[in-house]
């Protein structure tokens, strides 16, 4: 046995494992050099003899109980030094001395009157060396009446256990049941007698002494195996002999799966699975003869107690369930745990988590199913909220990202929380019970707030639906999930534990969990994950909420019938049923009302809730720049943080011919069209005159400070003056749009490329790719980008990485030379690249509208490439256009809209252009005209006066060059005046500015 003392001499050290009876102890070794539980082994104190312990349903010796309690509470657990001193072989059975410390522990009990001296003819062997001692000892003892000398009346009789009959092995007449009702949420005190596996204990219930067998809630430890037979349910018992070995109980009976096991076994024997013996070790040496305190929490339909057991430690006590799953030594066990306390559980459930991690003993060659969801580090931040998707998602502007920045606007999703879906597929796209109210709670209490964000984990879902998306070629989308913590908390939220403290590590800010506010509203549901799936670091947090709920019965939890609402969708009815419905508007001046969202710098969708509708709604003779026009996603972005999901006053003037209402809308008493006046991204229109308008006169002042300070589409505003195609300096009475830009590519027929100076979506999206970790080739079958796709590609000219469309793919990538043909959104050049100069582009990113703007000269129609004098023209249009240095202004005459709305090479809305150098005297149009590359397009009968002026402008530089006979007329008049527009030519295929 280890950790002897004196080999040479016999005496060994070790723990005192368990105390059968008043003369005995199981002594376990200090260390173990082999695997598994370390030896034991069972000393008999030489020379003595206690009372007997009764058997089950018997009754005890005299003292035989509290002789044997002496001993336990004496040295259980303790660490002694002892000696085999001799065996009695026909009883297998070895007698020695124990010490605890300096004191021999025969002479403490014999001294204390709770066992006898063996006779001299009662010895079947050799004698304790300490006999003498003993016997003067045991004579003291019975002079002063100790133990179980002791000459009270009746104290022998009273001393003596009558145990009801024991459960274990025979259940038929134990009303398990009925236990469990009466101790519900009890605590009982108990000693454990016997440990039969490492999650299954025999102990009395004190003070009745009844004998039950427990297994431990909501755990189960490794089996120890089958015995080799199946004949009988209780095996054969080791009978005690005269001196006092106490019999060893039956295992119980065998459970359906074993005899259904030992059915085609043949009765063999089953061999402990792994681990067994050491959770049994681990169990025996903490609780085994020990005093604890069991909760009864249920029991099984076999009449099986099902409890907690909790041991002393100290000044502590500890959970043997959580102690086992966290030591990797069971593990949880769904159906016991249900009848445990929602917190106890989550205790446990995160226990064996964390082992699975760190696998430990039983999960050593553990294997985690695969996940669909990834973690994200270092991601957190803080913004406003802008909008409110769901009772489980909303939309934050990044403070960090400038304002107006289309990258701004982050969605996420509240992490390990369900909330009931606003569109139900299942229910023809109507609202799940409860979607709307938990909607409306984030809308009261988060828009426009200031929030800090924990981004935690990712997820790809289906498109389809939104569910988790497998592994296969099914298209998915990813979702990024986080924590939000309100900053400023308000009335109501004291449902939410604060702080909360986190299941992993990390610290939580200030301020409210917005998710733990839902759950606890009854409003949302925590997300069973499965284990290894990354969740929220505040889950316990989450958990409790959830069960807090479920006590009150709030929202889902309630049993109750949500709240129906009807609302009547105006957006999607004729214009006849929005005409009709204008009387109602205008019964009040002004109206309360909800923007429920901004389709456009000036157009929303509102509801009215005393009118039980929604309807479309626009800003009287306010009109701010279209899609795809410079500044409309600034726009759309001021409004968004201004009025999105903000409760606002409208007052309605009229209804237009689709159906939408127009006139103003008020934020905390602010006219929002003076706000986007201001900003200088929305233009006054009074042609059909300002008297009905509200705060006209505010509009008008607001357009003209815009003005004065140059704001936005206003930048390149000068006060009566007009960019003529002649000249630089003509009068401009409708004050048409001009830019300031940069040429980026020239295509054939007069067609190019711009970006506009000062644009803040050129710096952001140069920022964006500046940050981004460009990572090693892509693998052929994870990355197979198609025609349509926006993606990273490297242009061959400087190596730099741009966002770029794919305009030609092969059919199916084979190799990593295959081509592709690539369009760069950003500067409007187009050129082949392979695939390892691709990569990926993430969604956040590739969604920003393309910086290159489709151009085209006015007025005049220019030879295409393969025309004659085409590539003379398109060569001169380089020349005098591209470079770093390079400015225009670009005076908008029109918009041709013939190309579709998807840019791309060649396509999209066109702006017809006079386009003038910042130091030039005529326009490039002119300078075309004047060297013979272009000729001017057909006037009509009725032109606007504008356009005649300019047309005459042009024509003596037409003229001029006709004379010289230069370019085209070269050999006289150009006849071919049969088409208006040339169509757009393909362009060069690399080449352009970066």
């Amino acid at each position: 046995m280890a950790s002897s003392t004196a080999g040479a001499t016999g005496w060994l050290r070790g723990r005192v494992k368990a105390v059968p009876s008043g003369d005995s102890l199981v002594i376990m070794a200090m260390t173990n050099n082999r695997p598994g539980p370390p030896p034991e082994k069972t000393i008999t104190l030489s020379s003595l003899i206690a009372p007997r312990l009764a058997r089950r349903g018997g009754s005890d010796e005299a003292f035989a109980w509290d002789s044997r309690e002496y001993l336990r509470k004496l040295c259980i657990g303790k660490e002694v030094t002892f000696r085999v001193e001799y065996a009695v072989p026909s009883i297998s059975r070895e007698f020695g001395s124990v010490f605890l410390g300096d004191k021999n522990v025969a002479m403490e009990v014999v001294s204390n009157g709770w066992a006898k001296v063996k006779e001299v003819g009662q010895q079947k062997a050799e004698a304790s060396p300490f006999l003498t001692e003993l016997k003067r000892l045991h004579d003291e003892a019975k002079e002063k009446g100790l133990g179980l000398w002791s000459q009270e009346k009746g104290a022998a009789e009273n001393s003596k256990r009558i145990l009801p009959p024991s459960s274990v092995g025979d259940s038929s007449s134990f009303d398990a049941k009925g236990l469990v009702d009466a101790n519900k949420g009890k605590t009982l005190e108990a000693i454990v007698e016997q440990v039969r596996d490492g999650s299954t204990v025999r102990v009395y219930l004190l003070p009745e002494f009844q004998f039950v067998q427990v297994y431990v809630a909501g755990i189960q430890a490794p089996s120890m195996g089958r015995r080799p037979t199946l004949e009988a349910a209780a095996e054969k018992e080791i009978t005690a002999d005269e001196d006092n070995v106490v019999s060893a109980e039956p295992r119980a009976p065998l459970t359906s799966a074993q005899r259904l096991a030992g059915s085609t076994g043949a009765g063999a024997e089953v061999a402990p699975e792994p681990y067994a013996l050491e959770a049994k070790h681990f169990t025996e040496f903490r609780v085994l003869n020990r005093d604890v305190r069991i909760v009864l929490e249920g029991a099984d339909k076999f009449n099986n107690l099902v409890g907690s057991v909790h041991y002393p430690d100290g000044e502590t006590s500890k959970d043997l369930a959580l102690e086992l799953v966290e030591n990797g030594l069971a593990k949880y066990l769904d159906w016991s745990a249900n009848m445990m306390e929602e917190d106890a559980k989550r205790l446990l459930k995160n226990a064996e988590l964390q082992a699975k991690k760190s696998r430990l003993r039983m999960w050593t060659n553990f294997v985690p199913l695969p996940t669909n969801s990834k973690a994200i580090h270092n991601q957190n931040f803080t913004g406003k909220v802008v909008e409110v998707v769901s009772g489980d998602c909303i939309i934050v502007a990044d403070d960090s990202v400038p304002y107006g920045s289309p990258l701004a606007e982050r969605r996420v999703n509240l992490s390990s929380v369900r909330c009931p879906k606003l569109r139900d597929r299942e229910n023809d796209g109507k609202p799940e019970p409860y979607a709307r109210e938990a909607r409306e709670l984030l809308r009261t209490r988060l828009i426009g707030q200031q929030v800090s964000v924990q981004m935690e984990y990712s997820r790809k879902v289906s498109a389809a639906d939104g569910t988790a998306a497998s592994s296969g070629p099914v298209d998915s989308r990813g979702m990024d999930f986080g924590s939000v913590f309100l900053l400023s908390p308000g009335k109501g939220d004291e449902d939410v534990s604060s702080p909360a403290v986190p299941s992993t590590a990390g610290s939580q800010p200030a301020g409210v969990n917005v998710a733990e506010l839902v759950v606890a509203r009854g409003f949302g549901k925590v997300v069973r994950h499965r284990d290894f799936e990354e969740r929220s670091n505040y889950y316990d947090a989450l958990m409790a909420a959830e069960s807090r709920a479920m006590a009150g019965k709030k929202g889902q939890h309630s049993g109750k019938q949500a709240p129906v609402s009807h609302i009547t969708d105006l957006t999607t009815s004729s214009a006849k049923k929005a005409r009709d419905f204008l009387p109602f508007l205008h019964r009040s001046r002004r109206i309360p009302a909800i923007v429920e969202y901004v389709l456009s710098g000036h157009r929303f969708k509102l509801l009215i809730p005393k009118e039980t509708c929604t309807i479309a709604f626009s800003f009287s003779g306010v009109r701010c720049p279209g899609r795809g026009e410079p500044y409309s996603d600034e726009a759309l972005a001021l409004m968004r943080r201004k009025i999105m999901q903000r409760d606002v006053e409208i007052e309605v003037e009229t209804v237009d011919r689709t159906g939408t209402f127009l006139g103003s809308l008020w934020e905390s008493r602010t006219n929002m069209a003076v706000t986007l006046l201001e900003a200088g991204l929305a233009r006054l229109q009074t042609s059909f005159g300002t008297d009905r308008i509200a705060d006209a006169h505010l509009l008008e002042q607001a357009e003209q400070s815009a003005k004065r300070q140059k704001l936005k589409i206003w930048e390149n505003y000068v006060e009566g003056e007009e960019v003529s195609n002649g000249s630089a300096a003509v009068a401009d009475s409708k004050q048409k749009e001009v830019l300031k830009v940069v040429v980026t590519e020239v295509l054939g027929g007069g067609k190019f490329y711009v970006q506009t100076v000062g644009d803040q979506r050129v710096a952001s999206i140069q920022q964006q790719l500046a940050s981004l970790n460009i990572q090693d080739a892509p693998v052929i079958g994870a990355f197979n980008p198609k025609k349509g796709d926006i993606v990273l590609a490297q242009f061959s000219v400087d190596n730099s990485w741009n966002r770029a469309m794919i305009v030609n793919a092969p059919r199916g990538v084979e190799s990593p030379k295959d081509k592709f043909e690539v369009f760069y959104i950003d500067y409007g050049n187009q050129e082949e690249v392979l695939y390892t100069q691709l990569r990926p582009l993430d969604p956040s990113v590739s969604a920003a509208s393309a910086l290159a703007q489709l151009c085209s000269l006015a007025y005049i129609k220019v030879p295409g490439l393969e025309e004659e004098y085409g590539t003379e023209a398109a060569q001169f249009l380089s020349e005098h256009t591209m470079g770093s240095s390079h400015e225009f202004r670009a005076k908008v005459e029109d918009r041709d809209t013939s190309g579709g709305k998807v840019k791309g090479q060649g396509t999209g809305t066109v702006l017809v252009v006079t386009l003038v150098a910042v130091d030039a005297e005529i326009s490039v149009n002119a300078a075309m005209l004047q060297e013979g590359l272009a000729r001017m397009e057909k006037r009509k009968k009725w032109e606007p006066k504008d356009k005649q002026v300019a047309l005459d402008n042009l024509e003596k530089f037409q003229n001029e060059a006709k004379t010289d006979r230069r370019g085209i007329w070269q050999y006289g008049d150009v006849e071919s005046d049969d088409e208006d527009t040339l169509p757009p030519i393909a362009a060069k295929k690399a080449g352009g500015r970066r």
